[in-house]
């Protein structure tokens, strides 16, 4: 039963912490003055607009029946940086927003569980099986699935969202031949998730993101989830 009701509230995070990670990437391009996004549909909160069959489906339940952290990807919003007033820069804002609604939403499911914390103590709550579910697995799975996810798309990795950040940094000669080898580091990375840690028995991915993702969430949560 916990391990259903932990695929269950696993869905119920992930799902939309994906969608608006989508949907805040494609409304920032539209504010900077970028239509893409909003005339292909990709403004929408409908998860179907968003799936990519391995990204948002098979890697996730992989991770999950494994035991790693869950993480995923969907479909790239399409936006054209020939309608930024300044390409580069806006280029790492529409790249920020989505890991940026992450945190957003992270903050709000900490937020919820300090404002449940003084009900605890409270027997019609402390005894509800449904306040339990919710309090103890659904808020914090729903907080750590987006910390996963913004901080796997920060990493400098193309054609994740850290890869924009890190392309500012580059002179600007050097970066055609940078946008030449996004095609290959993406495949190339995946398939190093999977090697490294039975290779060497170590898994920096797991690492990183308990490092990152979750110190965060130890300093957002009561110390109760600790």
């Amino acid at each position: 039963m916990v391990n259903i009701a932990y695929i269950i509230c696993s869905v119920l995070s992930f799902v939309p912490a994906l969608v608006l990670h989508e949907v805040a990437h494609g409304f920032a391009a539209y504010k900077l003055g970028d239509p893409t996004a909003k005339a292909s549909g990709r403004l929408s909160l409908n998860p179907l607009k968003h799936i990519d069959p391995f990204g948002t489906v098979i890697l996730p339940a992989m991770l999950m029946f494994m035991g790693w952290p869950v993480f995923g990807y969907a479909k790239p919003v399409p936006y054209n940086p020939r309608y930024f007033k300044d390409p580069r820069r806006d280029d790492v804002i529409v790249g920020l927003a989505g890991p940026a609604a992450n945190l957003a939403m992270a903050a709000i499911a900490a937020a919820v569980a300090w404002g449940c914390s003084g009900l605890v103590a409270n027997p019609a709550f402390a005894n509800s099986e449904l306040f339990a579910y919710f309090y103890v697995m659904f808020l914090p799975t729903f907080a750590l699935i987006n910390l996963y996810l913004m901080f796997f798309n920060l990493l400098p990795i193309p054609p994740l969202d850290g890869s924009s950040i890190f392309a500012i940094l580059l002179p600007a000669k050097y970066l055609p031949k940078y946008y030449q080898i996004q095609q290959y580091a993406f495949p190339i990375f995946m398939i190093a998730m999977v090697v490294v840690p039975y290779v060497f028995h170590f898994n920096p991915f797991s690492w990183y993101l308990g490092v990152t993702a979750g110190n965060l969430f130890d300093l957002m949560f009561p110390p109760f989830f600790s």
